[in-house]
């Protein structure tokens, strides 16, 4: 039996939890769990089969006995038995609990529309952008983070083997040592309790954080630091206004309503003062105002977002204008991310100077005034 997506009709849907999704989770697939990146190619070779001509069901066993995983393999065997027996692709993809509200919606306006082809391929670039920006910002810190792990083992090193061996040679001069000396002995002396001490505190804030973090009071206090960090916080909100444009350029250029492309978005994003700005814009936008004028009552959009949203309004071309939004801060997080790495390099060799500068100093400083220091005989 073979299904033509052209005859699909789509049926109620039903009112679904509302799930947040981190910007830069799920490109990397720990296990069986269906990434970002495997959605991407989903996305990507669903599309080329049906635009090919491909039955749907044929295109689904095609996809399903390319993947390598077996729980990806019965992911998409379970959704062709659902199609088959009636369900649209969109219920289906829900049900599974492996897609976002983002992407079912996404699906189902492409049923009617019966341009379900398109909004694939369109859902393909999303997740495109997504992991290639992704591992951008993973390649970024991963050196910073590989040479402060490493620091700190030359850390542990001197604290525990050289600091200790100075002290010794220390005790036998009968003077009282500089103060930064003593205080580098004293850390030495009590490293490991501190140690400990620091590890204990990184896992409170870690397990503080995975609990309290769908609180909505933990979520507005922590994006108002984050957005406030230099340099950083302007990128990560960046971040959320690139995906901002390009999921309304998607559901836009679908012709989903503005409100209900709003509402969709608002789902998908799980940044704080995006989300409560757009549950205020949905409102204003309900009552009949401009677009334009409701984004413009938030800081988080910058000018040029309004001013090119209040232009695109009066064309009727805000999907095309949201495409070209997209693009550019795409392009500028891309730069930022770049200069990050640059910045971020030569930084951590200077941090690392700093430490094993300033132990070295307290440890030889007592050496260059040895009168003050040895007893006379």
């Amino acid at each position: 039996m073979s299904i033509n997506i052209s005859t699909y009709k789509s049926k109620n849907v039903s009112k679904t939890e509302k799930k947040n999704e981190s910007f830069f989770s799920k490109e990397v697939s720990f296990g069986n769990k269906f990434s970002d990146k495997d959605k991407m190619e989903f996305y990507k070779e669903l599309s080329v089969l049906l635009s090919s001509g491909v039955d749907f069901r044929k295109a689904l066993e095609i996809l399903k006995d390319q993947q390598r995983k077996a729980k990806h393999r019965d992911l998409i065997e379970t959704i062709t038995k659902e199609v088959v027996q009636g369900k649209a692709l969109f219920e289906a993809l829900r049900d599974s609990g492996k897609f976002s509200p983002y992407e079912y919606f996404s699906v189902k306006i492409g049923e009617e529309t019966r341009k379900l082809d398109e909004v694939l391929l369109e859902l393909n670039q999303y997740f495109d952008r997504k992991v290639k920006m992704k591992r951008q910002l993973l390649s970024v810190f991963t050196y910073p983070s590989f040479v402060l792990l490493l620091t700190f083992g030359v850390l542990y090193f001197m604290m525990k083997y050289v600091v200790p061996m100075f002290a010794t040679v220390f005790k036998q001069f009968g003077k009282d040592l500089p103060n930064l000396t003593k205080k580098i002995i004293y850390v030495s002396e009590h490293f490991s309790i501190i140690s400990l001490v620091f590890l204990g505190v990184l896992l409170f804030v870690i397990g503080f954080h995975f609990y309290f973090k769908n609180h909505t009071f933990y979520r507005r206090i922590v994006s108002q630091i984050v957005v406030r960090i230099p340099f950083f916080g302007k990128l990560v909100k960046k971040i959320y206004i690139t995906r901002f444009c390009q999921s309304l350029s998607l559901l836009l250029s679908a012709k989903t309503p503005l409100v209900t492309s709003l509402d969709l978005v608002q789902r998908m994003i799980s940044f704080y003062p995006l989300e409560t700005s757009l549950d205020a814009i949905k409102k204003e936008v309900t009552k009949g105002a401009l677009f334009s004028k409701a984004l413009a009552k938030h800081t988080i959009y910058d000018f040029k977002l309004v001013s090119l949203v209040s232009v695109a309004e009066q064309v009727n071309k805000l999907d095309d204008m949201f495409e070209r939004l997209a693009k550019q801060y795409d392009e500028e997080v891309q730069h930022q991310t770049k200069m990050i790495g640059v910045i971020m390099e030569p930084l951590i060799i200077v941090i690392i100077g700093l430490v094993v500068g300033t132990v070295l100093i307290a440890m030889y400083s007592p050496m260059f005034d040895l009168s003050k220091i040895i007893q006379p005989s």
